[in-house]
């Protein structure tokens, strides 16, 4: 399984719209201010984090369950800077929506920048013929309130493209986060 380079990358973008909006190379600055790095690099993509999130709370004293999550376990904010509480996470998106290959998978890793800080971006594969905007989640592994900067850079998408086609693609079993828009919570 390969890995894909910045050509095959920027090729895909343009020719069928693999990553939308696309940037072709990487952002340090905007307006003359440093920002967390984004757009096309060597052998990815860093992703940029939209400004919409899901901040997990436990006012109402949830369980948290994957077959059962209750969306009461979410306050919903939108804004250039989310802080995460004290060993608590965030649900956001990223600004870019993705259409995979049949023959494509993604993995998907936070940046340094964030991982120095303690704050660890995680993101499932995206699976062939998968679509939609990424959910992000964001941990907080401090005991201290950490900041996400929304429209910068939080991961890196990385192409691995195989051998041969699948013969069942996320998209012929009907995924059911197929097409998300916005931030996703779990379903079953």
């Amino acid at each position: 399984m390969p890995v894909k380079s910045d050509r095959w990358i920027k090729r895909m973008a343009r020719e069928h719209g693999l990553i939308e909006p696309f940037v072709e190379s990487q952002v340090r600055k905007v307006d003359g201010r440093g920002v967390i790095s984004y757009g096309l690099s060597s052998y990815g993509y860093d992703v940029r984090c939209a400004n919409e999130f899901k901040i997990f709370t436990n006012v109402h004293s949830a369980i948290v369950d994957p077959k059962n999550f209750s969306e009461k376990s979410f306050v919903d904010f939108k804004g250039d800077v989310c802080v995460i509480p004290p060993n608590s996470f965030v649900l956001a998106r990223t600004i870019e929506y993705f259409r995979i290959p049949r023959n494509v998978i993604t993995i998907c890793l936070g940046k340094s920048t964030y991982a120095r800080c303690g704050i660890i971006v995680n993101v499932t594969p995206l699976e062939p013929e998968w679509e939609g905007h990424v959910t992000l989640e964001f941990s907080n592994t401090t005991p201290l309130p950490a900041k996400i900067y929304a429209g910068e850079g939080v991961a890196q998408v990385i192409f691995l493209e195989a051998d041969e086609v699948c013969e069942v693609s996320y998209k012929d079993r009907g995924g059911k986060y197929q097409g998300q828009r916005g931030v996703t919570p779990p379903k079953l």
